[in-house]
C-alpha cells in the first residue's frame, strides 16, 4: 500500500471502473479452494498481492473470504477501512486475477461478512468465541485482524490450533 499522493488521488476514481472491467472480462470464477481445512494460503503468494496488500498487513489467504467481498475490497481501495490504498487499474487487474479463483467457495465462509471484515464473518466469531474482548486490545495483539500474532504459522497460511500462542 501506499501512502496519500496526487497521483494515488487522481487513480483512486479508477476503482469502480475496474470493478467493471473484471466484471466485463468474466475474471472471478472462482474454485473450490481448502475445503474446510485450516491450511489456507496458496503455494505461492502473487507477488503483486504480497508488494502491496502485505506491506501493511497480513497477507490474508482468499480462501477466508467469498469472491463477492474481494471484489469490494478491490473496487474500493480508495477508502480501505480508513487508508487510502489505491493502485493502478493494472494492478487491481493483476491482483485480481490471481485473488479471485482462490476466493472462499466452500460452506464455511460462503455468507459474506459485515463491513468486508474477516473479523465480523460468523466463522470468524465462532472460532473466536472463547477469547476475551480484552484480550484483542492487548499491545501484543492490538486487534483481532492481527492473525500472525496468536497463529504463529498465518504467514504461511496455517491456522492450526497446534500453532496458536495467545501473547502476553
Amino acid at each position: 500500500m501506499r501512502g496519500r499522493s496526487s497521483t494515488h488521488r487522481t487513480h483512486r476514481r479508477f476503482g469502480a471502473f475496474s470493478l467493471v472491467l473484471l466484471t466485463a472480462l468474466g475474471i472471478g470464477a472462482s474454485t473450490a479452494v481448502a475445503g474446510g481445512s485450516k491450511d489456507f494460503q496458496p503455494l505461492v503468494l502473487s507477488e503483486k498481492y504480497r508488494s502491496e496488500c502485505a506491506s501493511c498487513h497480513l497477507a490474508y489467504p482468499p480462501a477466508l473470504l467469498p469472491l463477492a467481498t474481494w471484489r469490494r475490497l478491490l473496487g474500493s481501495l480508495d477508502k480501505h477501512y480508513g487508508v487510502d490504498a489505491s493502485l493502478e487499474p493494472a494492478e487491481v487487474l493483476e491482483i485480481s486475477k490471481w485473488l479471485e479463483p482462490l476466493a472462499g467457495t466452500y460452506k464455511k465462509v460462503r455468507e459474506e461478512p459485515q463491513d468486508d471484515r474477516i473479523t465480523k464473518a460468523a466463522w470468524f466469531v465462532r472460532e473466536h468465541r472463547k477469547i476475551e474482548a480484552e484480550v484483542w486490545l492487548r499491545e501484543s495483539i492490538k486487534s483481532a485482524a492481527n492473525c500472525a500474532a496468536c497463529h504463529t504459522t498465518a504467514e504461511q497460511g496455517n491456522y492450526n490450533d497446534d500453532f496458536v500462542r495467545i501473547p502476553k
